[in-house]
């Protein structure tokens, strides 16, 4: 991934962006990675995957007659 210092950034942020259409582009901050600028089309495909992996992880479509009562117990002493 290429690297972008904050300064050239906010110098040229067209070249930034023509940069970022082709792959994700850090940008810098004290020569420490700062931000990713990436296309709309990226950064969709990437939100896009954790929504649906975390919707289907959450979905209890496929166990909706799952009986969940706790069965019948006896009662014990703690033994304080």
């Amino acid at each position: 991934m290429p690297a972008i210092s904050d300064q050239d950034f906010s110098a040229d942020v067209r070249a930034a962006m023509r940069a970022a259409g082709l792959e994700p582009v850090t940008v810098t901050d004290d020569g420490r990675p700062a931000y990713a600028l990436l296309s709309i089309d990226d950064y969709r495909r990437l939100t896009r995957q954790s929504s649906e992996s975390f919707l289907a992880a959450m979905s209890m479509d496929d166990h909706a007659t799952i009986d969940f009562q706790r069965p019948d117990s006896t009662p014990r002493d703690p033994g304080f």
